[in-house]
């Protein structure tokens, strides 16, 4: 990180300077008004902001609190520990943990070293960046969404190991620079950046991490990141020897977790690569069919009729009225 920004982010608050003098701990007037220890959004945001960064508060231990927003840690320097919803998580330099509302979080003391920027984030801050992660279907990005999205999630956060990652690190760079530096509000530069941000992020699900008692999130995660690289060929059979369990068991808990069996997630991923292929891509409705793993052709019509109430032939002139058929 840039050294003028980490000496800045450095700096010793007041609250920080009440403690060092021995004057109290954390001040729970200072995050909430409310009797039990939920962190407001009120208090943390200016009105009508979006997003804010603040520096975490060292040399104290943090209480068990909840939020009402979305947070997101960024590990600038140093090291912190965290227990988020009763599971130990370590932060080191360039790590991003990612609570959801849900979240039960609690912070040990950190030294003058460790320097950790909260980003504070209300729901609707994502709306541009599911956008930029676009319309197809993709049920890696919708797992990850609804982590952040929902209250109810059972997986409270996401832990990334992104150290190593420079396009990350110089996108977070700049979103604290930007929220940091004063300077007038740059929302939709913000907003972009923080889509570029996800983006990234989606391609680095091998270094996430999430809650231990939540395992099965996990097995369907990396079920979804399995269907996302083999929805032409992928087998529920390989997908089981590759995560080292058991067949059976694997594909209730994908139908639990998910509201889908694990041929509907294929079914559903090849049909929207199809259309993506019909839509920008000269290859004829056969060649489309084989590219997106149905070797039966005539299988491959019912299925899309199926889903969309058209054949693929119709489709494709719908969605491409100007150019002439080109298809067998």
């Amino acid at each position: 990180m840039n050294k003028e920004l980490l000496a800045t982010l450095s700096s010793i608050t007041p609250e920080e300077k009440n403690i060092l003098q021995g004057k109290g701990s954390i001040e729970q007037r200072l995050y909430t008004d409310t009797g039990r220890f939920e962190v407001d959004s009120a208090k943390m945001l200016s009105r009508g902001q979006l997003i804010q960064i603040r520096t975490h508060t060292r040399f104290v231990h943090f209480p068990r609190h909840t939020h009402n927003y979305i947070e997101m840690v960024y590990m600038c320097a140093g090291t912190t520990h965290h227990i988020v919803s009763g599971t130990d998580v370590f932060l080191r330099q360039g790590d991003i943990l990612i609570m959801n509302q849900n979240a039960v979080q609690e912070i040990l003391p950190a030294g003058r070293e460790d320097i950790a920027v909260n980003f504070i984030i209300l729901p609707e801050f994502f709306d541009e960046t599911l956008r930029m992660m676009g319309n197809e279907t993709n049920h890696l990005k919708d797992f990850l969404v609804s982590c952040l999205k929902s209250g109810d999630s059972p997986v409270s956060y996401l832990h990334f190991e992104v150290a190593d990652v420079l396009p990350i690190q110089n996108l977070l760079e700049n979103l604290v620079w930007t929220l940091a530096s004063g300077s007038p509000p740059q929302h939709m530069i913000n907003k972009y950046t923080m889509g570029l941000l996800f983006l990234e992020l989606m391609g680095c699900t091998e270094k996430l991490h999430t809650s231990r008692r939540s395992y099965d999130h996990e097995i369907v995660l990396r079920s979804l990141e399995y269907i996302e690289a083999h929805y032409r060929d992928g087998e529920l059979g390989e997908l089981a020897a590759l995560l080292g369990c058991e067949m059976t068991w694997l594909s209730r808990t994908i139908k639990r977790v998910t509201g889908f069996t694990y041929l509907e997630l294929l079914q559903q991923k090849r049909m929207d690569m199809a259309c993506q292929l019909l839509s920008n891509t000269p290859l004829t409705v056969a060649e489309v069919g084989l590219a997106v793993g149905y070797e039966n052709i005539s299988y491959f019509h019912r299925l899309f009729q199926k889903y969309y109430g058209i054949t693929p032939r119709k489709y494709r002139q719908v969605r491409r009225k100007d150019r002439p058929e080109d298809d067998a």
